[in-house]
Formats: structure tokens, sequence, C-alpha cells
């Protein structure tokens, strides 16, 4: 008579045997993932996420990172006193603002993503879109309507920049299984006369998704992915929503341009975007190898 009872060891090969269908279906697929908020700052969250990224690639899948930063940078702004202008509640980024803003991204937080991963047993490279002539920018056009004469302005925001033109030369040398590093990028890029501009990293990531035709977006968050008006989770959207959603009020703030990078992606032909909360452990792996996923994917 056999014994029906599950030991631990059971319930982990069982999980593992569950999915197999998704390993095989990233096998040689390309994921890019933006790497930002708590998931970076809490040690912990960062650590697992290192060696989730490791596993990735040890899976089969290319996984390529860009990361943020906006709350190291604004520590250091205040350290060194450097006072932030404002415009319509945006930030100007001037000269040494950038300068902060490079040295911070490029430097100590890249690195140390860098020496997390190398640390998991992965083979990280760190990188900017400055290197390679990965990420070309132009200078962003923001927009602000005046409340009385509903007439719309231009606003200066100094050197922050929008992606023109992505070379993924680099990258895709990087990343193939001949070498079987994993790049890791800081979101700074440059324009035709040499002068550098940060890039909103969610912005960094989705298009050098396109210019990779990546299978996955995966956008990590601090919020459990999109949720509808009752405050439940939408498991699935299509690129062709957000007008509907922003009209009725279920989108809005800072979950707008999430979803704009998500559906500019799939548009562009990434296979699909995910929006996930990467405040809980092991958020990539449960996206791509569980059959209910961890977000909302945008397809």
């Amino acid at each position: 008579m056999s014994d029906t009872s599950h030991t631990p060891a059971q319930y982990t090969a069982a999980t593992l045997s569950e999915a197999l269908p998704y390993i095989q279906r990233y096998d040689r697929q390309t994921v890019v993932i933006k790497y930002g908020g708590h998931a970076m700052v809490d040690e912990e969250l960062a650590g697992a996420f290192a060696r989730d990224v490791v596993l990735l690639k040890h899976l089969g899948v290319n996984p390529v990172i860009v990361h943020g930063g906006g709350p190291q940078i604004a520590s250091l702004l205040e350290r060194l006193g450097i006072k932030s202008e404002f415009r319509d509640g945006l930030r100007v980024t001037d000269d040494a603002t950038m300068e902060v803003v490079e040295m911070v991204l490029s430097g100590p937080i890249n690195k140390s993503i860098v020496r997390a991963i190398n640390k998991a047993g992965g083979k990280a490279v760190g990188l900017s879109g400055s290197d390679a002539d990965l990420m070309k920018v132009k200078r962003a056009a923001r927009k602000s309507k005046d409340a009385d004469s509903q007439v719309e302005k231009l606003i200066d925001l100094g050197f922050v920049g929008e992606p023109e033109q992505v070379d993924v030369s680099v990258l895709k040398l990087l990343s193939n299984y001949d070498h079987d590093f994993i790049p890791v990028i800081a979101p700074v890029g440059f324009d035709g006369e040499g002068k550098r501009y940060n890039v909103n990293a969610d912005t960094a990531a989705g298009a050098i998704a396109s210019a990779l035709g990546a299978s996955r977006l995966l956008l990590l968050t601090d919020v459990a992915g999109v949720l509808d008006k009752a405050g439940d989770l939408i498991r699935e959207l299509r690129a062709d929503d957000l007008p509907s959603l922003m009209a009725d009020g279920t989108v809005s703030g800072g979950m707008i341009p999430k979803l704009e990078t998500a559906t500019n992606a799939v548009k562009n032909g990434v296979g699909g975007a995910v929006i996930l909360d990467g405040r809980a452990k092991h958020a990539l792996l449960m996206e791509l190898f569980t059959e209910h996923g961890a977000g909302t994917i945008v397809l």
C-alpha cells in the first residue's frame, strides 16, 4: 500500500516538474528586467533577486537588467547640498545634478548589482547607455497645461533624455552562450553632441527590450500590478486598453507611464510586458515559471 503523504522534497520536485513547460518556453529567449524600488534597497530581496537572475541564466534564459536609482540620487544630492529645482512637480536635471546622477547610477548602484550577481555565481557586466553607442537620446519634451487659459507650454527639464536610437550589438555579444555574461545597464544616455542625459529606467528598459525583440519585459514596482476599482489585481490587459483605463480612472498617477512603457514595448515587438511586485520574493520566477504569474501582463 503506497503512502500518499507528501514530503517537502516531493513538493519541491513537483514544483520543478510543473515548471518544465515554462522553462522550455523561455529557453534561449531574452528577458529584459527593470530593477528598482523596494527590491533594490532591501538587502534580503536584493540577494534573492541576484540568485534568481543567475538561475534564469542557468535555465537557458538571457536576462538583461536595467536599473533605476532615484532614492539614492536624491540622498546624495541632499548630502552634497545640491538643491533641486522643480517645474510643475518635475525635477530639473542641471549640470551639477547630472554629475551626481551619472556618478550614482554608473558607479555604486551598478557595481553593487554586478557584485551581487557575481557573488551568486553569475558573470555580470556593468554598462551604461553611453557604452558602445548603446543608447542615443534626445532631450525629453514635457508639456504642461495652464489651469486658467488651458494653453500648453513646454517644460525644460534640463538633461533628461528619451531614447532615440538603441544599438544592442554589445548586449547580443555579451549575453550569447559563447560568453554567458549578464548585462547590467545604468540608464544614462548621450545625444549627438556627446552630452549625457538621465533616462527614466522604465523607459530605457522598454526601448532596450524593443530593440532586442525580447520575449518579455518585466517592470519591477512597489505595487502588486495594475488594480481595478475594487482593488483587485488585473492579470491581463491588451496593448490598446490604456486609453479606456485612463478615461474611467482605473489607471492614474505613476502607473500611467509604466503602462505606456509596457504598451509601447508590446507594439514594438516585445512578446509581453509585465508589471509585477518587486516586494514579493522570487517574483521573477513566479512570473516566468508558474501558471498564474505574479503581476499584470500586457499582450
